[in-house]
């Protein structure tokens, strides 16, 4: 199973002191972050993808370029890449090239984002959020897989005889999650594909993840791809801790009351109980994040959010410590002994080429 940190690169006041770091500084604890979690075992950073204050990471393949050339075992990847107001072709490119760069250390999730007002400004009416999402992801999935593409759609221009530059590292596209807080329509797209799904439960009950994360399963299998429980789910969570739970709820406190995609909304204690956020010691979010397999199953990576709100880079690398130290070499332990037989790991490219060599030496035998 792996584990890592995701980032939506908000620059967020910090309500303890009134400062706001500037966008450079911002950015560079994002790279900051990532190479810590390299340093502490962690096995995946993500990225999100805005085009609107108070966010910064416009540019993933940008960041995501530059943390692989300091790294050596961190597995990159988005935590959004706009699948709506990108051209498929574009992220067919950047994406490639940065799986060169990065010798196959790259995923990305696709997601249709939050924010209304970013679509007209890449020509898109968000009143198509879905058709958009379905279509693109339709081109890009092809742009990988086939060397030449004739292709017409709605919402851009057709291509004739197009090759996308460079081609998928040794012919393997990169993985693909797709992202959702709350549409069936995409964990519908993410199984007719066998790709991945990710449900971002950072704003739900769980009741809602288990029916989003079980339709996903149900459809994976009608669609041939093995069976619900052979899936490939992901799943989002938020975490403050300290040594101990007062604390972390006495710090915590302010960075949620004022925090840009929830403050100013229900309490602390009311978002706990009816999400997945976990304020508390390393041993609570143990429990805590052992009890999400109750109601999705077994799946493949758990992402956690620590980034956000204004929290200074000193306390978010003091997070990082925890969980490289004490959080999660014990979720991997019990994740791993709970795992039944048959139930993949999570796709990485050194798999993905593993399998397609495998059935090419299959199909070759049967000839």
């Amino acid at each position: 199973m792996q584990f890592g940190i995701f980032t939506v690169g908000d620059v967020t006041v910090d309500p303890t002191t009134g400062r706001s770091p500037s966008e450079r500084d911002r950015i560079k604890a994002m790279t900051t972050i990532a190479l810590k979690a390299e340093e502490v075992g962690l096995d995946v950073f993500a990225t999100g993808e805005h085009h609107n204050p108070p966010f910064v990471p416009s540019s993933p393949t940008t960041m995501l370029g530059w943390i692989a050339a300091r790294t050596e075992r961190l597995l990159l990847s988005t935590s959004t890449t706009l699948i709506t107001t990108n051209d498929p072709v574009k992220i067919a490119e950047d994406y490639a090239m940065l799986q060169h760069l990065a010798d196959g250390r790259v995923d990305l999730m696709m997601g249709r984002g939050n924010t209304g007002p970013v679509y007209p400004w890449f020509g898109q009416d968000i009143r198509n959020g879905i058709p958009l999402a379905i279509e693109n992801y339709d081109l890009l999935h092809r742009l990988w897989r086939e060397d030449v593409v004739d292709w017409k759609g709605k919402f851009r221009t057709p291509l004739q005889s197009f090759t996308s530059t460079p081609r998928p590292l040794d012919g393997v596209p990169p993985f693909v999650w797709h992202g959702s807080i709350r549409s069936p329509e995409i964990a519908e797209q993410a199984a007719y594909y066998g790709d991945g799904f990710f449900a971002n439960h950072i704003f739900w009950p769980k009741e809602h993840t288990q029916r989003m994360v079980g339709l996903y399963r149900e459809r994976f299998a009608h669609y041939g791809h093995g069976t619900p429980e052979q899936a490939i789910v992901g799943l989002g969570g938020q975490v403050f801790m300290r040594r101990n739970s007062q604390d972390a709820v006495r710090e915590f406190r302010p960075y949620f009351d004022n925090a840009p995609v929830y403050g100013h909304g229900p309490s602390l204690e009311e978002f706990t109980r009816q999400t997945p956020l976990t304020v508390g010691s390393p041993q609570e979010v143990i429990d805590r994040t052992l009890g999400f397999r109750e109601y999705v199953g077994d799946y493949q990576r758990q992402l956690f959010l620590v980034d956000h709100a204004g929290l200074p880079l000193k306390t978010v690398l003091e997070q990082l410590d925890l969980l490289g130290e004490e959080v999660v070499p014990v979720l991997r332990k019990e994740f791993d002994s709970m795992r039944p037989v048959g139930v993949p790991e999570a796709p990485t490219h050194a798999s993905l080429l593993a399998a397609r060599d495998a059935a090419t030496t299959t199909e070759e035998e049967q000839r």
